[in-house]
């Protein structure tokens, strides 16, 4: 099998990549990024294009599987339509690319967030992203696309991806000596290891299976109990300095992507895992101790 990934500078291919070369039926991976690969193997061929790129379908061309890991996650000061074009239009034109290609094998990287809030979710739940919350919306609307015109593609649903090549925006959130002040019970998040969605990604390739998965550890944990891990003398921050805060480091800096990054922290949201455990065999090897604790 030849492999196809896109975003194959990522924090999240950081962890698959590696897999992904050492699996037995794999004989070549061959990645697309802006940036230049982080990562290198005899196996591995990198080439440095935007996904919105013509040229993108000839590169697909010969390749059995694509794995769809390009977005962008952290707006920065980037405006809002092009943010937009880059991650539904240029994604929605990369499956069409792969398609026209002869690709028969997709798979995209999708999000938890497109729930927005909820308890015990399935896949069947209906999408509900913040309608702030700008990474979120567009994963929602891209899967709506895919369902339609893509039904055979695999459509991941991974909560909050942590581990040692988390997104730095998660880490610096995670040690930071202070929480967002709320009243009890306080909401509660999952999360999941980098090396758990890998897996589940190299688990997919060969099955015959499509649809959306669930990818979450079993276990659950409030935002406050994660910092107090690290910080026993943690402070709480009240909601409203928390936003503040954030947006005005977002419209100096960039820094942080947007606010809306903040709001998730004040909403509960837990996943059933079941089909990922019927259909794939995937379960969690991680829980939720061990995955904060790896990420640093």
């Amino acid at each position: 099998m030849r492999v196809f990934v896109t975003g194959s500078s990522s924090h999240l291919a950081a962890a698959l990549l590696p897999r992904l070369c050492a699996q037995p039926g794999i004989e070549q991976v061959s990645g697309v990024d802006l940036r230049a690969p982080r990562f290198h193997h005899a196996n591995f061929r990198a080439t440095q294009i935007d996904i919105r790129d013509p040229g993108l379908g000839r590169l697909l061309e010969g390749h059995d599987a694509l794995v769809h890991l390009a977005f962008v996650v952290l707006r920065g000061t980037m405006p809002e339509q092009e943010m937009f074009d880059i991650n539904v239009n240029g994604s929605h034109k990369a499956f069409h690319a792969a398609r026209r290609a002869g690709v028969k094998r997709l798979i995209h990287m999708s999000s938890a967030a497109v729930y927005g809030s909820g308890v015990h979710l399935g896949e069947d739940a209906p999408l509900d992203p913040r309608p702030d919350f700008l990474y979120a919306r567009h994963k929602a609307h891209l899967e709506q696309l895919l369902e339609i015109e893509f039904p055979e593609c695999v459509r991941f649903r991974p909560h909050v991806i942590l581990g040692p090549n988390a997104q730095p925006l998660l880490r610096q959130l995670l040690n930071q000596p202070c929480f967002v002040r709320m009243p009890e019970p306080y909401p509660l998040l999952q999360c999941v290891h980098e090396e758990d969605v890998a897996r589940a990604v190299t688990l997919a390739l060969p099955l015959d299976v499509h649809g959306p998965f669930n990818l979450a550890v079993e276990d659950s944990f409030s935002f406050r109990d994660a910092v107090r891990r690290r910080h026993r003398l943690s402070v709480p921050v009240p909601l409203a300095v928390a936003r503040m805060g954030l947006q005005l480091a977002w419209r100096l800096s960039g820094w942080g992507g947007e606010p809306a990054w903040i709001e998730a922290l004040t909403r509960t949201l837990l996943l059933n895992c079941r089909r990922a455990a019927t259909q794939l065999a995937w379960r969690a090897r991680h829980n939720a101790a061990a995955v904060l604790a790896q990420t640093k």
